[in-house]
């Protein structure tokens, strides 16, 4: 039997009166999904293994700035998500009456030697101004933090209060919930109809690369760990490459490996049992905490690093939300913000099969239409509001067998748990 994690339409209406489908249920799948139900339009998620069940899945949910220097429409959109997912996590809560387990509280960074303290010092000055107030980057001892500060040679340590959690199955509980409730629907199998929208992370890649006969993307495989130890009240660290946060619920998570080459993608070995002896010398306090979860899975990532956001090339009606690698839950803020605001559309394209620059398309949700036609009005009200979810420079995808110097512009994105982070 058919597992549904949504409900039938209202009143009986049914599959035939989808406006869109959105095929994958990880974190940018349900974002979208999630910001069409709250514009009224019907929603169906499609996804074989059900809600939060791949490479969103994880447990660390990290979600970090960039440094407050050298500004850009880039940084700027990336502070600009991180200061608005509080309030765009608590309408999902409010609308799921689940908790996603978000929370800002802030990240401690050490500060080895006396290059990069000159450094943190002037990114105080400018992170008041960037940050318009609304966060700080400080310069403070480690004494501060006695008991869950790392170590640091010069006993200082940056602590910025911008960087957040979120407990990334918690809040892929809450999308769904949130979905469900405002008349969406969620299955594990179906037909997909009207507009559709690729989500399906790893897989979505490598069928994208076979359409276009050229590589867009691979998959890196993450490893992390869920430690029973109570910090919910202390910041998050970042040292020696290692994540450590502390989520809401007495746990505390230890992330991640980042392994382009693997032989198996759900195995845990020892780079884990690596990342957490590296934890412990970090944080001495975590030494003999239970492990209670270990994760592993494989995350997409385009060529570029940046996500695919656009038009599916060679399919109208269709579009892709993809690639996104370590930046998926602050993509889905990013996405489910500029859907809001009416934002752009950055077209993925194929320089051959498409000479437009970009399509700007503004969403009308009116109302009022005649029976007779308003399937119609639907169908291009729907198909309208999904060229909306992409915004920022086109990404083309041109020919050559090396796909990062064929892709050109970007895609402003904010870094969640991402590789290169703001280290001083």
């Amino acid at each position: 039997m058919m597992q549904q994690y949504g409900r039938p339409w209202a009143r009986g209406i049914g599959l035939a009166t989808v406006d869109v489908t959105v095929m994958g249920a990880g974190i940018f799948g349900l974002s979208i999904a999630y910001v069409c139900a709250q514009r009224g339009v019907r929603v169906l998620v499609i996804d074989p293994n059900g809600p939060g069940s791949g490479a969103s899945g994880g447990v660390v949910g990290a979600l970090a700035p960039h440094t407050p220097e050298r500004w850009n429409q880039k940084k700027a959109f990336q502070f600009e998500s991180l200061i608005m997912a509080a309030e765009f996590w608590a309408g999902v809560d409010a609308d799921s009456g689940l908790g996603s387990g978000y929370g800002r509280i802030g990240r401690l960074q050490p500060i080895m030697d006396q290059h990069t303290l000159a450094l943190a010092k002037e990114r105080i000055g400018q992170a008041a101004e960037l940050w318009q107030g609304k966060a700080e980057w400080q310069v403070r001892p480690v004494r501060d933090f006695a008991g869950w500060a790392p170590d640091s040679p010069t006993g200082l340590l940056v602590h910025d209060t911008l960087t957040a959690r979120i407990d990334p199955r918690r809040a892929c509980a809450s999308l769904a919930a949130a979905i469900i409730a405002l008349g969406g629907q969620i299955e594990t199998q179906g037909e997909a109809r009207s507009t559709i929208i690729w989500a399906t992370g790893v897989a979505g890649l490598a069928q994208l690369g076979r359409d276009l006969h050229r590589p867009v993307g691979n998959g890196v495989k993450g490893q992390a760990a869920l430690l029973d130890y109570d910090a919910r009240e202390k910041p998050q660290i970042f040292a020696d490459g290692v994540h450590i946060v502390p989520h809401d619920n007495g746990t505390v998570a230890i992330g991640s490996t980042s392994e382009r080459y693997y032989d198996d993608p759900s195995a845990i070995d020892g780079l884990l049992d690596d990342l957490l002896q590296c934890a412990s010398a970090v944080v001495p306090c975590l030494t003999g905490a239970p492990v209670i979860a270990r994760w592993a899975n494989v995350r997409p990532r385009s060529a570029s690093r940046a996500p695919m956001l656009g038009a599916y090339p060679g399919r109208p009606g269709e579009f892709i939300a993809n690639g996104a690698f370590k930046l998926g839950f602050g993509g889905g803020v990013e996405v489910a913000a500029k859907l809001r605001e009416g934002g752009q559309l950055a077209e993925l394209r194929e320089v051959q099969l498409d000479g437009s620059r970009n399509l700007l398309h503004r969403l009308h949700l009116r109302g009022g239409a005649h029976a007779a036609d308003r399937q119609a009005h639907r169908n291009r009200r729907a198909h309208a509001l999904i060229k909306q979810i992409c915004f920022q420079k086109q990404l083309a995808v041109g020919d050559g067998n090396h796909v990062r110097r064929n892709v050109r512009g970007y895609v402003a994105r904010l870094r969640l748990d991402e590789d290169r982070k703001s280290v001083v």
